[in-house]
């Protein structure tokens, strides 16, 4: 029922730290340190959550010889791709993690959703359910070995700095409601951005009498079966859950500063300018009209957030842009400590993949970070470049058609290989249709070609 609202590494690494001002920058060689006759020091590497990233961020430590540790507070992998007619909080009274609703299907074609060289199962559909995303997740795991490295249902509550330049990071164990510290060499955070709701402060938002809750709550349509609703949020996910909506409510209403949408739309499921007021029934609009509504829906999006990074990780969102960050991944205060998937509207798990070499040439030595001055002037700069190609600040994560400068810049700083160019341009045409067919898009079948080319099967 719904409801609203490791194995032994065969060489070593070592580690020594250095340039200390708030930054801790490793020099790390690929020789073997002996602390005693035939005893090799091998890197431990701590990863918070085992969804798409954290399994991507695990599969390539292994690869190298690292010690993995994974903390994942829920039962099994996933994250996101999980279910639950939870909302609110869990069982153990957390904030409930996952934002999947019933009957979810991609909105991106599964072509670009594998990793670089474990894609998707093949299948006739190129838009597929949710439960195929997290069958996939799990043959990535078995096929890599990964689970034995992932303590279940422990929960991150707080990491800190050590004097040393590694890393304490405290769990609780929720089945046992135990405590207990561990102490690691880097630290991959991959949490992932879609579980902390963002809810704009509308004017009169505490007078409206109905019902009001965030997609993060929305599980499934019968909730709202002959109610008006009102949509706030023409995203993605504002778009897909308002044509979910139409099905069963009586009455849809979009809200959004946009221009006007121009396909066809369902007959009850209209399209309205920016709320200016709620009122105690309804919603007026910048355009002076006003209707009355049983539920708010807010599809606004979502708020990166770490609460259990101590202000001494050096790490801060500001305007939803967390910073200071090496290429979007590496933390420029402690370089030990690197984020996995911040970027959005990407190739998500090709681009986990990505980011996750690339930190680990550096983590492993293969290549020497830049001075902590010659990082933050990257970032400045790439801040920059975005804000004169028209990205608000809100938007530092954001990457969409020009993704691929992304990709490459990694690629080409870290000397490893990119993303096969294929993936953006079909991940581009795919957005593309998103926005020209809503009703239709997911008709589409592709398939892919070669590293440069991809074709349509059936539109």
């Amino acid at each position: 029922m719904c409801r609203a609202a490791s194995t032994q590494a065969q060489s070593s690494v070592t580690l020594s730290c250095c340039l200390r001002l708030s930054a801790c920058i490793p020099v790390v060689r690929l020789v073997s340190r002996k602390i005693a006759r035939n005893t090799l020091v091998i890197m431990s590497y701590c990863i918070v959550g085992a969804g798409m990233a954290g399994l991507a961020a695990a599969r390539r430590v292994l690869e190298v010889g690292g010690e993995v540790t994974i903390f994942e507070r829920m039962d099994q992998i996933g994250g996101t791709w999980i279910y639950t007619d939870e909302v609110g909080v869990d069982r153990y009274g957390l904030p409930v993690h996952t934002s999947m609703y019933r009957g979810l299907r991609t909105n991106l074609p599964k072509e670009v959703m594998g990793y670089p060289d474990f894609p998707i199962p093949a299948q006739r559909a190129s838009y597929i359910v949710s439960e195929d995303i997290l069958s996939f997740l799990r043959l990535y795991a078995d096929r890599y070995d990964i689970k034995r490295h992932i303590k279940f249902e422990h929960h991150v509550v707080q990491i800190h700095p050590t004097d040393g330049c590694r890393w304490m990071v405290e769990v609780e164990n929720l089945t046992t409601h135990q405590r207990q510290q561990f102490v690691f060499d880097f630290l991959f955070i991959c949490n992932g951005h879609y579980h902390t709701p963002n809810v704009p402060d509308v004017p009169g938002r505490h007078s409206f009498r109905g019902e009001q809750l965030h997609s993060h709550d929305y599980r499934c349509t019968e909730h709202y079966k002959d109610k008006a609703v009102l949509v706030i949020g023409a995203g993605p996910s504002g778009m897909d859950i308002a044509l979910e909506l139409a099905k069963t409510a009586s009455r849809v209403t979009i809200s959004h500063h946009m221009d006007l949408l121009t396909f066809p739309f369902p007959s009850n499921l209209s399209q309205q300018t920016d709320v200016s007021v709620l009122t105690e029934t309804g919603a007026k609009f910048t355009n002076g009209k006003e209707e009355s509504f049983n539920v708010i829906l807010y599809c606004t999006g979502f708020r990166y957030s770490f609460p259990f990074l101590g202000d001494d990780c050096g790490v801060r969102v500001q305007h939803n842009h967390v910073q200071p960050l090496y290429k979007h991944c590496i933390n420029i205060n402690h370089p030990t400590m690197a984020f996995i998937g911040l970027p959005y509207y990407v190739c998500a798990a090709q681009m986990m993949d990505l980011q996750v070499r690339f930190c680990l040439q550096y983590f492993t030595g293969r290549q020497r970070l830049p001075s902590t001055t010659t990082m933050l002037d990257d970032m400045v700069q790439e801040t920059e470049d975005r804000f004169l190609r028209g990205f608000k600040r809100h938007q530092a994560h954001m990457m969409g058609p020009e993704q691929g400068r992304y990709y490459d810049d990694l690629a080409r700083t870290a000397g490893i290989e990119t993303i096969a160019p294929v993936m953006t341009k079909l991940h581009n045409e795919s957005s593309q249709r998103f926005v020209d067919d809503l009703i239709h898009f997911r008709d589409d079948v592709f398939k892919i070609v070669d590293d440069e080319y991809f074709e349509y099967v059936k539109e």
